[in-house]
């Protein structure tokens, strides 16, 4: 039973932090264009510098 004391608080700590993480990963524009890598991927090189 003592266990539980020690893994409660460390799974609301972890929550917490992978809160942050998401919230902080939200406000920097990690999710800014989910299009744009999948697109990308199709491109290739060589058309990529026919095109700047």
């Amino acid at each position: 039973m003592n266990i539980l004391l020690i893994l409660i608080p460390a799974a609301l700590l972890l929550g917490l932090l992978g809160l942050a993480g998401f919230l902080w990963a939200l406000k920097s524009g990690q999710f800014e264009d989910l299009e744009g890598a999948s697109e990308r991927i199709l491109i290739d090189e060589e058309d990529r510098n026919r095109e700047d």
